[in-house]
């Protein structure tokens, strides 16, 4: 007979975190359900929203049941980082579409359907917003402290902020892909490069956090790797940042004034104008990134996880 203990984590079933993960579990089904019961999606942004809130449920249910059958021990991944970064796109996930959902299909009057339908959406809206908070609140739970030993970089203020960022970069593409005419000229094209390219080393090095990787590189620690990386990101979104308009907006490329016979929903310049701000955000959050990185030190530890 084994005497090794519990098979069950109780620390995943009786504890503050194990609390944010059943009321997020309990919010992704209600709102799965009340949607296929009555409330409905139609048109790319209720597809997506549905994705989101699906995507959500099913991987916070894997966690959630890795971590109270203690089967995490089995994968080659730091669990660390692995659950913070999962709780931190959950969250923006969950923030996109508690936006959306309630934009596109929530209306003061009662729609052909009968008002039992806006009730549902509006149901929907605010367990959505629920979810949002119990997200948030894992990544609370889970943030590295000032003065702590981190172990799992994720959970540091950088490694959210690559969740953030590559969030981001998302929904620039989303935009690209949304009649920018990107392909007018060179310069755009090579903004387009910039986003793909950051885009997939900021993956590229969460992968690598995630799946306990960081020893690949030999030549420096795996730190400053991170740190000189984040450095060329800041400088091809500042250039990025500055070429972009230029060439969209400036009379001689384009125009600075919305046309008023552009389509709504699928105007160009308003693709464009998203691209733009986007942009700049993420030059500020891999500018926040690098400043933050120069003051924080983690290790990269192969000890098993406190669960």
């Amino acid at each position: 007979m084994d005497h090794g203990g519990p098979y069950l984590n109780r620390s995943a079933l009786c504890s503050s975190l194990g609390a944010a993960r059943l009321c997020q579990l309990a919010m992704g089904c209600a709102v799965v359900a009340m949607v296929n019961h009555s409330a409905g999606y139609s048109g790319a942004q209720g597809v997506f929203c549905m994705a989101a809130w699906c995507f959500c449920f099913a991987m916070t249910a894997v966690v959630f049941f890795l971590d109270a059958t203690r089967l995490h021990s089995c994968l080659r991944v730091s669990w660390d980082n692995l659950t913070v970064t999962c709780a931190a796109c959950a969250t923006l996930m969950y923030v996109t579409a508690s936006v959306v959902y309630p934009l596109f299909f929530v209306r003061s009057e009662c729609p052909y359907a009968g008002c039992h339908v806006r009730d549902f959406r509006i149901a929907v809206t605010v367990c959505s917003i629920l979810g949002t908070l119990a997200y948030g609140a894992e990544v609370a739970l889970c943030r590295a402290r000032p003065g702590q030993i981190v172990v799992g970089y994720m959970a540091t203020v950088p490694g959210l902020l690559k969740v953030v960022q590559a969030f981001v970069a998302c929904i620039i593409f989303g935009a690209l892909a949304n009649g920018s005419q990107y392909s007018q000229y060179a310069a755009t094209i090579y903004c387009v490069v910039v986003y793909s390219f950051c885009f997939a080393l900021t993956v590229l090095l969460v992968g690598m956090m995630v799946c306990k990787r960081t020893k690949t590189v030999s030549c420096m620690p795996f730190d400053r790797v991170v740190v000189v990386c984040t450095l060329l990101e800041v400088l091809l979104y500042l250039s990025a940042s500055v070429v972009w308009p230029v060439f969209c907006f400036d009379t001689k490329y384009g125009t600075p004034w919305r046309p008023s016979s552009c389509p709504r929903g699928r105007c160009p310049w308003d693709s464009k104008v998203v691209v733009a701000a986007f942009s700049c955000m993420n030059f500020g959050l891999y500018l926040a990134d690098l400043i933050y990185s120069q003051r924080i030190k983690f290790i990269s530890s192969h000890l098993p996880t406190n669960s």
